[in-house]
């Protein structure tokens, strides 16, 4: 695809940062939305979003660091060139929520609430910021000979070149999108506070071991799955525990 977007000599804008720069703008808008509807004091988005950024990106690129540790350790100032390309969102999300609990315990905020008006928008910033996956050619799929295989040909693609691969980019984008219309269709629900958050929490686990079957990246494996696929197992247990809990109060 195309890993730099705009390259005018000293100004170069890499499409992943772009992306995700795009994807955490609108997960923020969408999450303030969200707040204002139940009532939440939705100018804490604006505080508490630099600490969830920068939560987020320090645990995505250190679990990426962690599954490619080979690469880094030959190369260990690229660690923080994660504008570039590498950061994943299990990780990140992981780092995020803690950083989340952390500070709305501090302010004595409603967490089930919160972690509801997150769900929307992070699903929906997974969407955008996959697209940044895409151009940069990370996060790539194994050979296919689909008819919707897509082909690296850029030379400084992240993805193997000249070779029709499974473009688990736009599955994931796709997953996200998908995520994001169910959640919004049950917010229509009667549901118990947490419950919104715990569905996306199984969506995301269901679809993102889907995937990585298909991936064609170095995954990190434990036994027979990737690092991830295990991860993911267990975020799908945490959820539909929640949604059992939840349902039986």
């Amino acid at each position: 695809m195309h890993p730099i977007l705009i390259d005018l000599g000293p100004l170069t804008i890499y499409s992943y940062g772009f992306f995700i720069a795009a994807a955490i703008l609108l997960g923020m808008g969408l999450i303030m939305h969200e707040a204002r509807q139940k009532n939440l004091n939705h100018r804490l988005v604006l505080d508490l979003g630099f600490y969830l950024i920068l939560g987020a990106i320090i645990g995505s690129r250190l679990l990426y660091v962690f599954l490619h540790p080979v690469y880094f350790f030959n190369h260990p100032l690229r660690i923080v060139q994660f504008w570039k390309g590498g950061l994943v969102f299990v990780g990140g999300a992981f780092v995020a929520v803690i950083v989340a609990w952390i500070y709305l315990k501090q302010k004595d905020e409603p967490l089930r609430d919160w972690l509801d008006s997150f769900a929307p928008g992070v699903a929906a910033g997974q969407a955008v910021g996959r697209i940044g996956c895409l151009m940069a050619g990370c996060c790539y799929g194994k050979p296919t000979a689909l008819p919707w295989a897509i082909t690296f040909k850029m030379p400084n693609s992240l993805a193997p070149l000249h070779l029709p691969l499974h473009p688990t980019q736009i599955y994931h984008s796709l997953a996200g999108l998908i995520t994001f219309v169910i959640l919004v269709l049950a917010k229509r629900k009667n549901l118990k506070s947490g419950q919104l958050f715990a569905l996306f929490l199984v969506l995301y686990s269901v679809f993102r071991f889907g995937i990585e079957f298909f991936r064609g990246d170095y995954r990190g494996y434990l036994g027979f799955l990737s690092v991830t696929q295990w991860i993911t197992i267990l975020v799908f247990t945490l959820g539909v525990s929640l949604i059992l809990k939840l349902r039986s109060q």
